[in-house]
């Protein structure tokens, strides 16, 4: 008897080639026929009317300390994932040795937008080796994951202190690349890292992995090479990339006979932000003549990012506000209320960043208030605020901000939601050197709700506006990630393949608004949503949502380098 038969569906396999109608049969695992099925089974899904896909894959999450206190890796799969990556932009919490853990946590909560609460009382931090922390995780999840080796930690572990402000000596490199070695033959998936001007650490200092020498990057990406089935992730820039930062990840892809992939491309039509776009997709065509292979992630929905004083992060990438943000709540509060020094920050954030377009107050929406005397201004912008009052933009913003005891949800404008910047996007989605991913997933809890990138790509790009097909679409969050990161026998449903399938509705499914949810440790909460026409999604044969809601499965498979992934050279 079979375990379980997909009966009556519209087959999209991944592999880009036409739907057809047909069952799919599952026993111990695996997929053992894609046909006419009239064997008796375990259970029977009715999907007359519905797609049968494979689970989506999201390379860019940061789901390894949330693995602890939810192993649902909640939302996605309510999404359709059935296989995340994480560890990524050099942030994972191994290898750890005991004094280390308390900085590291806090560089999460920093960096990641993850509550430091949460962190303290949600994760054990009782590992030291990498091998350690996975088998910690072994067995528990209800989806596929697999992680990076972060660099942040591991020189973290090798330099401690002496890992802000310093290259590393060349016994210290050494030291760094047998960690590195012994994390990857562990099971790690290879070697991320960050030289992003956005990644400060609790104390606002660059991370350590952005204090790494060119020649340190280049010869911790060569480890990767000795090791079977594994990959590069790296943040060399935020914004345009330098020729300096081209040539770089080029030698350092070159040199692993990895690919690389960068985060992020967020198409836009400016013509400003198109020009960059250009300019650093062109470190492919570099890295192609000199032996390497560059890829960039582009995140496949329109994106709404929510700011806070609190926390400070993106702020702190504002000209000369990282050690601003980075002050006790107490003393950046007192900053915010001396009027002299509003206006020198004011002046400022006006100055030359990648991310100056974050200082202009007046578009911000005011969201989430925590004073009674804010919640007059809910739905507002900051502009149509001062304007009514008579008073300047950053003034106002700071009297709010003060009240709410810098807690407050401020809301950027959605960006890319139009008609044009969804064709660009699926342009985007069709160069070669991207792939659809950089959801975030895990992360920036307060901050963004792309963890729902893939039924917003589904419902706004294929469903709303039939910019492309389903069988596209569909090859695009299944197969084309698989196969960057070389995951064996997932990403497409074939006979012997791993039975990772979602059942969706293509007259339903959509991302559903996100909202407030207070489910984390320590009460704190997170911006949350679920799908809707994301009706069964199955890992290794066992479901893991039924109807929007999770069960109580945890087939999920723990992906080891060499075992579970194979291949992923440059060329």
């Amino acid at each position: 008897m079979l375990d379980c038969v997909i009966q009556g569906g519209t087959v999209v396999d991944g592999s880009g080639g036409p739907a057809r109608r047909a069952d799919v049969a599952i026993k111990d695992g695996r997929i053992v026929r894609i046909g006419t099925v009239e064997e008796d089974a375990a259970r029977v899904i009715d999907a007359k009317g519905k797609l049968v896909t494979p689970g989506f894959v999201d390379v860019h999450t940061h789901y390894d300390a949330q693995a602890f206190w939810d192993q649902t890796l909640s939302p996605s799969p309510l999404h359709g994932v059935t296989t995340v990556v994480a560890g990524n932009c050099g942030f994972t919490i191994a290898p750890l040795q005991p004094e280390h853990g308390d900085y590291l946590m806090r560089m999460l909560a920093r960096v990641e937008g993850m509550p430091l609460p949460s962190l303290q009382e949600g994760v054990p931090w009782d590992w030291t080796s990498y091998g350690e922390w996975l088998d910690r995780l072994d067995g528990r999840l209800s989806v596929n994951a697999g992680f990076m080796v972060g660099h942040s930690a591991v020189r973290r572990l090798v330099m401690g202190e002496r890992s802000i402000g310093h290259h590393a000596t060349p016994d210290e490199l050494e030291a760094m690349k047998q960690l590195l070695a012994e994390s990857i033959d562990a099971g790690g998936l290879g070697f991320s890292s960050s030289w992003a001007t956005t990644h400060n650490d609790p104390n606002g200092e660059p991370v350590p992995s952005r204090h790494a020498s060119e020649d340190e990057m280049v010869e911790l990406a060569r480890v990767c090479g000795g090791f079977d089935g594994t990959s590069l992730e790296f943040i060399p820039a935020v914004g345009r990339f330098g020729p300096d930062r081209v040539d770089l990840i080029a030698r350092m892809s070159a040199a692993a006979n990895r690919p690389l992939n960068w985060n992020l491309i967020a198409p836009s039509t400016s013509p400003k932000q198109m020009a960059v776009m250009e300019n650093n997709l062109a470190a492919s065509d570099y890295a192609r003549e000199r032996g390497g292979k560059i890829i960039a992630l582009t995140v496949p929905c329109a994106i709404e990012s929510r700011l806070n004083f609190e926390s400070g992060f993106v702020l702190d990438a504002l000209n000369g506000w990282r050690e601003p943000m980075a002050l006790p709540a107490a003393d950046k509060m007192a900053l915010l209320a001396d009027g002299e020094q509003r206006r020198k920050l004011d002046e400022l954030a006006q100055g030359p960043s990648p991310l100056r377009g974050v200082a202009k107050w007046h578009v911000l929406t005011v969201g989430e208030v925590f004073a009674e005397e804010n919640e007059q201004y809910v739905g507002r912008t900051i502009g149509e605020i001062a304007e009514s009052q008579g008073r300047a933009t950053f003034d106002v913003l700071c009297d709010i901000v003060l009240a709410d005891e810098l807690r407050t949800g401020l809301y950027q404008p959605i960006r890319g939601d139009d008609d044009e910047t969804w064709k660009l996007r699926v342009d985007v989605w069709r160069d070669e050197r991207t792939v659809v991913g950089g959801t975030d997933a895990g992360a920036h809890l307060d901050l963004l709700a792309t963890f729902n990138a893939t039924t917003a790509m589904l419902g706004s790009a294929v469903r709303q506006r039939g910019l492309l097909s389903w069988e596209e679409a569909v090859h695009h969050l299944t197969d084309v990630p698989a196969r960057l990161y070389g995951i064996k026998e997932r990403g497409r449903l074939e006979e012997g393949w791993w039975a990772d399938v979602c059942v969706l509705d293509p007259d339903r499914v959509a991302a559903r608004p996100t909202y407030a949810r207070y489910d984390l440790p320590g009460g704190a909460w997170r911006l949350y949503g679920e799908a809707d026409g994301i009706d069964h999604v199955l890992v290794n044969g066992r479901e893991i949502v039924v109807d929007g809601e999770f069960t109580d499965a945890r087939p999920g498979t723990l992906l080891r380098s060499g075992r579970d992934t194979s291949g992923t050279g440059a060329a």
